[in-house]
């Protein structure tokens, strides 16, 4: 479904080229829940950009079902999801979710029982008159969410959506994007710089090295799904995941961290 092709993306600046993607190859698969974890500055986010068409890369190619994606067209059936929500706060629950429907031409009765069903796979059945200042920060995750959903993309990009809420929201909506996918099949790549988000959720984890930035571990995590995201963590499958993926990433955080130590004192 998506294939990255020796990736890289480099940016220009007065004190010359800076390197944030160095040579990324990945390939995910139809259906997939793939998450891209890694040190801050490794190009999580900019490498969901390229996927996206909102970014061009410097070097190699990425092909989404089969077509090169090109800066400035976003490819056909794909949804993005921002780390801060696109809610229209002058808008109602249900006229927000209906907004890419409305674009698409879709009208009357065929709309509202879309936005309907949406509301319903999301349990905010009673909120579909509300504004959004009457909602919870999780709420309005959630409508965020299905206004991507809205329009059936087939490909789902989430850059840490969940980041700013605390453990017991994004625990729950963490639930809801796990029932969704499994009835809607996306194929869903998350960026995170939670791992323990990362496992309870991915098929796969991918791992970036600091910049010039490079995949370190293709990791599968190989818990059957349906998944309970309130007792994964006590598990001992999660606990062997979670220690195999951070024997790389943590060894990257220390080497991170050894580098700033030493420029501090030169």
């Amino acid at each position: 479904m998506i294939e990255i092709n020796q990736v890289g993306k480099s940016y220009f600046s007065r004190s010359g080229n800076v390197d944030a993607i160095g040579d990324v190859n990945i390939v995910i698969e139809k259906g997939e829940f793939v998450s891209i974890v890694g040190p801050s500055g490794c190009g999580k986010s900019t490498l969901l950009h390229i996927i996206a068409g909102f970014e061009s890369a410097t070097s190699g190619q990425i092909n989404v079902d089969g077509r090169p994606v090109e800066r400035g067209s976003v490819p056909a059936g794909l949804g993005y999801i921002f780390q801060k929500d696109t809610v229209l706060p002058w808008k109602r629950v249900r006229e927000n979710i209906g907004l890419g429907l409305q674009f698409r031409g879709v009208a009357g009765e065929a709309r509202e029982e879309r936005i309907n069903s949406l509301l319903r796979l999301a349990d905010l059945e009673e909120f579909g008159d509300a504004f959004p200042h009457q909602l919870s920060g999780g709420m309005r995750r959630r409508v965020a969410l299905l206004m991507t959903l809205a329009c059936d993309p087939q490909i789902l990009l989430l850059d840490e959506p969940f980041g700013a809420l605390d453990t017991h929201m994004r625990t729950l909506l963490h639930k809801e994007l796990m029932a969704i996918w499994r009835e809607m099949h996306q194929t869903v790549v998350l960026v995170t710089h939670d791992l323990d988000e990362a496992i309870t959720l991915s098929d796969r984890i991918i791992v970036l090295s600091r910049p010039p930035s490079r995949v370190l571990l293709d990791h599968r995590v190989e818990i059957p799904h349906p998944r309970d995201v309130f007792t994964i963590r006590d598990t001992e499958e999660f606990a062997e995941h979670f220690r195999t993926i951070w024997r790389v990433l943590g060894e990257e955080f220390r080497q991170g961290a050894n580098n700033e130590t030493k420029g501090d004192r030169l």
